[in-house]
């Protein structure tokens, strides 16, 4: 029979390998190669504790979470390698590419997740005791970890990392001439990303209690982007703002009717057209503006003051 130590030694091992790799490799790839076998560790762990440890304190949300985390760090790692390779339009289709791929995968396997039919009576578990199966303790769970997981993005966008990230975004030549690991950062920022998707995936499906392929189609994915594209996506709270307008202008287009997608569309060109950066991009475009009439108030002034003195 297997038992515990079992899995601790295994974990042991996988981790210890991807720490020697990390310390002695110099490939930014076989450093994240490394990285994985430590995050594969670190998951081994936490099913292996879920699985053996009986307490209510283990009651499967945290290790959920923690573990859904990390094998989405893994995808989000594998993902990121082919754009290392390609850029802007390329990188977009290549990952819409995985998503159509791994879509019908998820529709057709239905030993695996259902298919069509879904996975259904997903229950909602207990955190420390506490009871989440009502709508409104689920809610404050959800929002707590929102707010934790907003609050570490913060953290990590204001860090040496994340000055980082900004330079790879704004001029990639640039950031390499500075001496910024092109591909380790280019790798690290899918792994992150793809951490923040698998926690949004952990509690989607205790949320709705059910999961099936239907919502995961390019067609979200795109609705995804367009609302990070109308919030602004240079700002912090842009995504939020666009998934807003996502949420809330469909809504104040049920009049429509028929013609709701022509006139959604249109108003996101025109929103586009206008404000390429975003809703957010409004205040700073006002500044701007502010600015500039002061300078040229100012120019005109001192002009006005030297044709007096002369």
């Amino acid at each position: 029979m297997i038992s515990l130590t079992h899995y601790l030694v295994l974990s042991a091992i996988l981790f210890s390998l991807g720490f020697y790799g990390v310390l002695v490799r110099r490939s930014a790839i076989l450093i994240l190669i490394s990285v994985e076998l430590m995050l594969a560790a670190v998951s081994i762990n936490f099913v292996a504790f879920a699985s053996y440890v009986d307490t209510d304190l283990f009651s499967g949300i945290i290790f959920a979470i923690f573990v859904i985390a990390i094998a989405a760090a893994e995808v989000g790692l594998a993902l990121g390698f082919p754009a290392l390779r390609v850029q802007t339009i390329y990188l977009a289709f290549a990952t819409l590419g995985f998503n159509t791929a791994l879509w019908l995968v998820m529709r057709n396997e239905e030993w695996l997740t259902g298919g069509t039919f879904g996975i259904n009576n997903i229950a909602r578990p207990e955190l420390f005791g506490l009871d989440l199966s009502s709508n409104l303790k689920f809610y404050y769970f959800i929002l707590g970890v929102t707010i934790i997981m907003c609050a570490l993005l913060w953290k990590l966008l204001h860090s040496p990392w994340g000055k980082a990230f900004t330079a790879l975004r704004d001029n990639p030549i640039r950031a390499e001439s500075l001496g910024v690991n092109i591909q380790a950062y280019t790798l690290l920022s899918f792994a992150i990303g793809a951490v923040y998707a698998g926690v949004a995936g952990a509690l989607f499906a205790p949320l709705v209690e059910f999961i099936e392929p239907a919502p995961f189609t390019v067609g979200a994915s795109i609705m995804m982007y367009l609302m990070v594209v109308v919030g602004g996506a240079g700002y912090f709270w842009g995504p939020l703002l666009g998934s807003a307008v996502g949420v809330i202008l469909p809504e104040w287009l049920r009049f429509a009717q028929g013609w709701y997608l022509f006139v959604f569309g249109t108003a996101v060109v025109l929103l586009m057209l206008w404000l390429p950066d975003g809703l957010l991009s409004i205040p700073d475009k006002l500044r701007a503006k502010r600015v500039a009439r002061e300078a040229s108030a100012a120019r005109s002034a001192a002009a006005a003051k030297l044709g007096a003195q002369s």
